[in-house]
């Protein structure tokens, strides 16, 4: 009875940190972010045995960035996240920079013993005193494996299993399967362009090619890239994610990509042009989880390093994307790679109401049409494409975000510039762009609206913008503009239960 007692006690305490966590001001309610500390870029996403693992950049010691660490947390639906201890520390070959995680089912490895399966981590080892000390191979790629489904790691002690051969920028590494050659494909960021390297058994490894030196953006060095492919209505597309900074489409930190074909040793793209997988302001380093069969599920940075470091949170400092899950579609001629939040997100999500037949007043109230809107939420619309519309997130402070269509320019737009605190750096008052793809004269706009952030999903994913916001006060109201009463066709309203994450 005592034990029982205890036990109860504790998850009161539990349970009341969550609470309180939850309640921090900008803390986003369905978004993962850490109890306490930095977080950057999502790396080791690999999922095992009904377990989505997320690993990411980590430092728990102060809200800026500094040593790196591997943060983990868990999920069984990509929405309930129960953070983890620290899966990799720092040590003499320096500290953790970003990589993948596989299952390694064969064990080609070596590293499991008596028929068990190890799941093996592929990361960057970034000496600080080398760099400090002027050298420019301070960063190789190292192992760690883990024999108790991803709850401890042990590093390979024959660390570093790739060397630097002289190149300043040379990382993350996001390896998969290649079945047909029963080999392992490494992607590595070199520069402002990727290698391929190829191994056995993650040991030993052979450069195949490189990729990118006169293709996509190049406005400053590539970073967490990944190839994997799509099924396109029965046909293989090869996807390759290549995260750059600066250079985005509304500056800093962005997400491109390249659709092509892959044959074991060499990326082919089938365009040139540069494609942006999401436009907004904030999302960055995104890349997507290993062992997931024919689904890839994709997830971003929220942040962008102009102004990562000075967003005003006080316990911990930026947030990542909702799961996405990634598909191939055409708008005429091109491949595009579109992206829409993942099925799971159903969990969480309210029975909507809808309203039909709108007929839009001058900054129409959706008090007024709902009753009471509650942060976050889900926004789907319908709507023309031959008509402007813009939705305003707003508080009793005067502050607002405007999200909104542009037929003039065919351009979807969230405008921050009035949204609450701004200055903390001179870009961040943005009124952030992107274009529309789709041709139909029907447009659909997704959002998913938390208490600081908003992700826009227009057309099924064809164009993708995520944008953070600190507004002063809580946005509590969100009112409705078009030029033309009947511009708006449809408007669904759902609330999100907040996950808890803890």
């Amino acid at each position: 009875m005592l034990a029982l007692v205890f036990i109860s006690i504790a998850s009161f305490v539990t349970a009341q940190k969550v609470e309180n966590k939850m309640k921090e001001k900008y803390r986003p309610q369905i978004h993962f972010s850490p109890k306490k500390g930095w977080i950057n870029d999502p790396n080791g996403m690999v999922y095992y045995k009904g377990v989505y693992h997320l690993f990411f950049q980590y430092y728990p010691d102060k809200t800026v960035w500094g040593p790196m660490h591997w943060g983990h947390a868990t999920s069984k639906d990509l929405m309930h996240w129960q953070e983890k201890p620290i899966a990799l520390y720092p040590d003499s070959l320096g500290f953790i920079f970003s990589g993948s995680a596989v299952v390694d089912v064969n064990n080609t490895s070596g590293f499991g013993k008596k028929g068990q399966t190890p799941l093996v981590a592929i990361f960057t080892h970034h000496n600080d005193k080398e760099a400090a000390a002027g050298k420019i191979d301070f960063q190789t790629q190292s192992l760690a494996y883990s024999l108790d489904e991803g709850k401890t790691w042990i590093k390979y002690a024959g660390n570093p299993v790739l060397k630097n051969p002289g190149i300043v920028d040379f990382r993350d590494p996001k390896v998969m399967w290649y079945a047909p050659q029963k080999k392992w494909i490494m992607t590595l960021a070199t520069k402002d362009d990727i290698t391929f390297y190829s191994s056995p058994d993650l040991k030993d490894w052979k450069r195949e090619s490189e990729f990118g030196k006169e293709v996509g953006a190049h406005g400053g060095v590539w970073e967490c890239p990944d190839l994997f492919s799509l099924d396109d209505n029965g046909k293989q597309v090869w996807v390759l994610i290549v995260n750059l900074n600066p250079g985005g489409p509304n500056k800093g930190s962005a997400t491109q990509y390249f659709t092509g074909s892959f044959d074991g040793n060499k990326f082919t793209a089938n365009s040139t042009a540069t494609k942006w997988l999401d436009y907004g302001p904030d999302e960055y380093a995104g890349i997507t989880w290993s062992n997931t069969g024919n689904r890839k599920i994709f997830i971003g940075w929220m942040s962008n390093w102009l102004y990562a470091n000075l967003v005003p949170s006080v316990a911990w400092r930026n947030a990542l994307t909702i799961p996405r899950e990634l598909k191939i579609k055409h708008v005429g001629n091109e491949l595009l790679l579109a992206s829409a939040p993942v099925k799971e997100i159903s969990v969480i999500q309210s029975a909507p109401t809808v309203i039909n037949g709108l007929k839009i007043a001058e900054n129409m109230d959706m008090t007024k049409l709902l009753g009471k809107v509650k942060f976050p939420c889900r926004l789907n619309v319908e709507a023309s494409a031959d008509e402007n519309f813009n939705f305003i997130l707003s508080n009793d402070a005067g502050e607002k975000v405007h999200i909104g269509y542009d037929k003039t320019e065919g351009q979807f737009y969230i405008d921050r510039t009035e949204s609450g605190i701004t200055k903390f750096q001179a870009d961040f008052p943005i009124r952030a762009i992107a274009p529309r793809f789709s041709t139909n004269k029907k447009l659909t706009l997704s959002l998913i609206i938390d208490v600081s952030s908003v992700e826009l999903f227009a057309d099924d994913g064809l164009t993708v913008m995520t944008a953070v916001y600190f507004p002063t006060q809580p946005f509590n109201n969100i009112l409705v503009q078009s030029e033309k009463k009947s511009a708006i066709k449809q408007i669904s309203y759902s609330s999100l239960k907040a996950t808890g994450s803890k």
